[in-house]
C-alpha cells in the first residue's frame, strides 16, 4: 500500500545499526542493586495492597512509631500466614486457569502474522499464531458455564485471592529463573550482562518458543489481562451474592476491564510489533508482572468495591461523565494504538484487515505521513501521533485515574495503581526515547521536531 512522506530521502537498506543498538548491553532500573531491589518492592507491594483491602477496609496501614517497625513487620507477616498461604486448591485454580489459556492458544483459530524483523538476529521475522479473540471469547463460554452449572463457582477466586496470588507469586518467581537457566543453557541467552541478579530480572532469551508457541507473546497477553477481567468479574459475582445485584461503581469496573482486554484481545496482531515483544527479552520484570502483579494489583479498585459495597458517586451526572472520560479516552487509546501498528504492517506487507468488535473509526491511517530515517526505519507522523509522540501513554493514564474515581475519594488506595502507572509509563518512555536517539540519529531530533509535544498536545 502505498504512503505519504514528510521527505524524499530512500530508505536505506542497511540495519547494522539498529543491530548494534539491539545488541548493545544497557544497565537500566539501577543495575544489580536497583533490579534486586524493584524485585523486593514488587513482591512487598503485590501483599500489601492485598493486605491493605482484606484486613484494613483499603487504609494504607503503617507503623506508628520507629518502634513499632519490628512489630508492625511481624502483624503483616501474620496476615500472610493466615490469610495468602498457598494451597493445593489455590494452585489448582492458577495452574488450570495456566493450561485452559495455554492449550486454546495452540488449538483455536486464528491468523498467523509476523512480527518485526529483529535486528540482533540478522532480521529473522519470527510468525505468530494470533488467535486471542477466539481465546477470550471460549474462556468466557467456558468460565460461565461452569459458573452457571454449579460445576465452579466464579466467586472461589475472590474466597480464595490471597492463597491464589501467593501461588501466581511463587510460580512467577520459578519461570523467571527456568526462563534464564533455558536460555543459557540452550544458547539462546542475548545482550546478557554477566551479573546474574541482572539478568534473571531482564531476561535471558528475547524469543522463547515451545514449537510454534510464543511464551512471552502468550503471557503478555492471554495470561495477564484475561485473568484480570476474571478477577474483576468474580468481585462482580461475589457483590451479587451479597446484595442480590450490581451496582453502577462495579458496572464500571467490568465495562472498563472489559473493554482492555478485548481490545488486546482484538488486536492481537498489533503485538509483534510492539517494543515487548521485538526488544524485551522474558525475565522476571515481564513475567512477574504478566502472571502476578498486574491481574493482582489492577483488581484492587473492584475488590475495594466489593469490600465496601455501593460506592457512591455523588449524583448521576458525576457517573455518566465517568462513564464518558473512559469511553472518550479507550477510543483514542485504542485507535492510536492500531494507527502505528497497522502503518508498521503496511510497510512490511503483513497486515491483515480484520473484523474483530468493535473496529472503530480512524483505526486504519490511509496515505499516512511520516519520516523516513536513514537506517531504514520509519517514525509516524500522522494520525494521533501528529498531536504528541506518547498520546496512547495520556489515554492509559486518563483511564486508569477513572478506575480510581469510580471508588469515590475515602482513602487513596484506589489511586494506587494511576500512580505507580504514571511513574512506571514516563520511567518507560525514557527507556525508550534514549534507545531511540541512539537508534535514529539525527532523524530523531527531526521527529521531535515534527511532533514536539510528548504527552499532552499543546501543553507538553
Amino acid at each position: 500500500m502505498a504512503v505519504g512522506k514528510v521527505n524524499g530521502k530512500p530508505a536505506a537498506q542497511n540495519g547494522k545499526a539498529a543491530a548494534d543498538v539491539d545488541d548493545r548491553v544497557v544497565m537500566e532500573f539501577g543495575g544489580p542493586i536497583g533490579t534486586f531491589l524493584l524485585m523486593v518492592f514488587s513482591h512487598v507491594t503485590v501483599y500489601y495492597i492485598w493486605i491493605c483491602l482484606e484486613y484494613y477496609g483499603g487504609s494504607f496501614v503503617h507503623p506508628t512509631s520507629w518502634n513499632d517497625v519490628g512489630p508492625f513487620a511481624r502483624r503483616m507477616w501474620a496476615h500472610v500466614v493466615e490469610g495468602a498461604t498457598p494451597t493445593w486448591s489455590a494452585a489448582a485454580i492458577y495452574f488450570g486457569f495456566l493450561g485452559l489459556q495455554a492449550l486454546l492458544a495452540v488449538t483455536m483459530p486464528g491468523i498467523d502474522v509476523k512480527g518485526l524483523p529483529i535486528a540482533s538476529e540478522g532480521g529473522r521475522q519470527l510468525v505468530y499464531r494470533c488467535n486471542g479473540v477466539a481465546s477470550w471469547y471460549a474462556t468466557l463460554a467456558i468460565v460461565a458455564a461452569l459458573h452457571y452449572y454449579g460445576v465452579f463457582s466464579l466467586s472461589q477466586v475472590l474466597d480464595q485471592f490471597g492463597p491464589i496470588m501467593s501461588v501466581a507469586a511463587i510460580a512467577s518467581d520459578a519461570i523467571s529463573v527456568l526462563a534464564y537457566v533455558s536460555a543459557v543453557a540452550t544458547g539462546n541467552a542475548t545482550r546478557m550482562s554477566g551479573n546474574v541478579v541482572y539478568d534473571i530480572f531482564m531476561g535471558a532469551w528475547l524469543n522463547p518458543r515451545i514449537g510454534t508457541f510464543d511464551l512471552k507473546f502468550w503471557g503478555e497477553l492471554r495470561v495477564a489481562w484475561i485473568m484480570l477481567f476474571l478477577l474483576t468479574a468474580s468481585a462482580a459475582v461475589k457483590q451479587y451474592e451479597t446484595l442480590g445485584y450490581i451496582g453502577y461503581p462495579m458496572v464500571f469496573m467490568l465495562l472498563a476491564h472489559g473493554l482492555y482486554t478485548n481490545a488486546c484481545m482484538k488486536g492481537e496482531e498489533c503485538v509483534p510489533t510492539t517494543w515487548d515483544l521485538f526488544y524485551e527479552k522474558w525475565g522476571w520484570m515481564l513475567i512477574f508482572w504478566n502472571f502476578c502483579g498486574v491481574p493482582f494489583v489492577y483488581c484492587a479498585q473492584a475488590r475495594y468495591i466489593h469490600l465496601h459495597g455501593i460506592v457512591s458517586h455523588g449524583n448521576a451526572a458525576f457517573t455518566a461523565a465517568l462513564f464518558a472520560t473512559l469511553l472518550i479516552a479507550y477510543y483514542i487509546w485504542d485507535t492510536a494504538q492500531s494507527q502505528r501498528n497497522r502503518f508498521r504492517m503496511m510497510l512490511r506487507g503483513t497486515y491483515v484487515k480484520r473484523y474483530t468488535f468493535p473496529q472503530l473509526p480512524w483505526g486504519t491511517l490511509e496515505f499516512p505521513t511520516y519520516l523516513r530515517c536513514d537506517n531504514g526505519g520509519t517514525l509516524l507522523t500522522d494520525g494521533w501521533w501528529r498531536f504528541a509522540r506518547k498520546i496512547h501513554y495520556t489515554m492509559d493514564i486518563i483511564m486508569a485515574l477513572t478506575w480510581g474515581l469510580d471508588c469515590g475519594t475515602d482513602h487513596f488506595l484506589p489511586y494506587f495503581y494511576v500512580a505507580f502507572f504514571t511513574v512506571m509509563i514516563i520511567h518507560r518512555y525514557f527507556r525508550d526515547a534514549h534507545r531511540c536517539a541512539e537508534k535514529y540519529g539525527a532523524d530523531w531530533e527531526r521527529y521531535c521536531k515534527l511532533v514536539p509535544y510528548i504527552f499532552i498536545p499543546f501543553v507538553f
